[in-house]
């Protein structure tokens, strides 16, 4: 396995452990805490860290796509990841913070962009694989 693909299975791994973990947080630890809505901002958080952590495995043991075009893809997930989900995160949690967070209502979208963009990259350079 290169050991960029490698570094990509890991980062993947601790990314779907961390989604686990959050989403354990959010059943049995905010429940009380927070509305039913910002626990469902919250686990769109969660689900969709989830799917992307998948997709970064998936895209690790593609076989015969450039090492070029997967380091675009992850980089752009995983920014992505960070930037859609951990703004949802942390805007899940607003109401019980000490401090306003509504400057990370425009991250979400961003983020969100990133994602799409990282399936469209993606799909590209499978399309144009020899």
């Amino acid at each position: 396995m290169i050991k960029y693909h490698k570094n990509i299975v890991i980062t993947a791994s601790l990314l779907a452990m961390l989604a686990i973990a959050l989403g354990a947080f959010g059943a049995h630890g905010l429940k009380p805490l927070i509305s039913a809505d910002s626990l469902a901002v919250f686990q769109t958080g969660v689900t969709y860290q989830m799917y992307h952590a998948l997709a970064l495995l998936a895209l690790a043991l593609i076989p015969g796509l450039g090492i070029q075009k997967v380091r675009i893809v992850f980089r752009v997930f995983v920014l992505g990841i960070f930037l859609f989900c951990g703004s949802l995160y942390i805007l899940a949690l607003k109401n019980v913070l000490p401090f306003s967070v509504s400057f990370l209502a425009p991250v979400t979208p961003i983020g969100g962009l990133l994602l799409i963009s990282g399936w469209a990259l993606l799909t590209y350079s499978v399309v144009k694989m020899k």
